[in-house]
């Protein structure tokens, strides 16, 4: 049984970016239909942000008007808050003290009492302001009672011993799919199971890419901002898509989708050797999804065998992020 911050969690966590990260929003009756669903599902990590959508209607005011509808469901969440983004038009990060205290602050106002700060971090690592000096502060907000735990996002190995050294890391944020396996390779997810800190697999299905519903960039919302990204510029794209149409063709041959295949090999890392505890926190706005995500996988040593071959015929080919974003990423 693994604990985050004092509460049970399991290996299906839940993104919340895609509530409010659209225009327009969805509505809160189905939003909440999604939400309580997904903790009746024993999915309870939920990942929010206070820059997912418009600032008068982010994570953080969806939640408070879900707790403020179910009360009784407060306590059973870890909710996880991203923040230090002080303009994300130009990505320009804040995570000095005075800015730590103002942003948590914030978040409480919004949440109004409905909801605790079960665990609070930077979004990325902000280039001007040292990591030790952003954990101090940090740690001083949760000795204050006003977070329940600190975590890191996208951060190297070495960042996250240097913070490590100030004060516990609860959890660490990084981008891990089938197409986005750098943790295992850098030294990110040993140093978690060293420290014992949990990994949170953002953007496990690749930003759509392992849903199985993109064939072509005209499948896509011109408003996606997945298409900025190197990975699906148009001269990346065709051959990305060799890697998906080839897990494509092994999930048929499981009887999975693409979705169940790929959450359940994230899952599974967590069981070798040197691994941390690893939870996937795929978005969605669909019950049936949310349900057909939920579905493990049998695979066997055979199966991750040819699987790791996949990945070695097909590599991804492009940068993860565009280069106002890969400034603030560490790897």
């Amino acid at each position: 049984m693994q604990y985050l911050t004092g509460k049970v969690i399991s290996q299906n966590g839940l993104g919340l970016a895609g509530f409010t990260n659209l225009s327009p929003q969805i509505p809160d009756e189905q939003a909440f239909k999604v939400l309580k669903a997904a903790l009746t599902a024993g999915v309870t990590l939920w990942n929010a942000a206070d820059f997912y959508g418009p600032p008068e209607a982010t994570s953080l005011h969806l939640m408070n008007r879900y707790f403020t509808a179910y009360p009784e469901d407060a306590d059973k969440v870890v909710l996880c808050v991203k923040s230090g983004v002080r303009q994300m038009s130009t990505f320009l990060m804040d995570c000095s003290a005075p800015a730590l205290r103002d942003f948590v602050d914030n978040a409480l106002k919004i949440l109004d009492g409905k909801k605790k700060i079960d665990i609070f971090g930077c979004a990325r690592v902000d280039p001007a302001v040292p990591v030790e000096e952003s954990i101090r502060a940090l740690a001083k907000l949760k000795m204050e009672g006003k977070i329940g735990g600190i975590q890191l996002s996208e951060v190297k190995a070495d960042t996250i011993r240097r913070a490590a050294v100030v004060e516990k890391i609860d959890m660490v944020e990084a981008e891990i799919s089938l197409w986005a396996t750098d943790v295992f390779k850098n030294g990110v997810a040993e140093v978690c199971a060293e420290l014992g800190i949990v990994l949170v697999a953002h953007s496990p299905l690749a930003g759509g890419m392992l849903t199985g519903k993109i064939k072509s960039l005209d499948d896509m919302s011109p408003n996606d901002h997945h298409r900025r990204f190197p990975r699906w510029h148009p001269e990346n794209f065709a051959k990305n898509m060799l890697l998906v149409e080839a897990l494509e063709r092994f999930a048929e041959q499981k009887g999975c989708t693409m979705p169940q295949l790929a959450l359940t090999w994230i899952k599974i890392q967590s069981g070798k050797p040197a691994m941390p505890y690893i939870v996937p926190i795929a978005g969605t706005k669909s019950e049936a999804r949310l349900q057909d995500n939920l579905h493990g996988v049998d695979l066997t040593d055979e199966d991750l065998e040819e699987l790791d071959a996949v990945l070695e015929k097909h590599p991804v080919v492009g940068a993860r992020y565009p280069p106002g974003g890969a400034k603030l990423a560490e790897y």
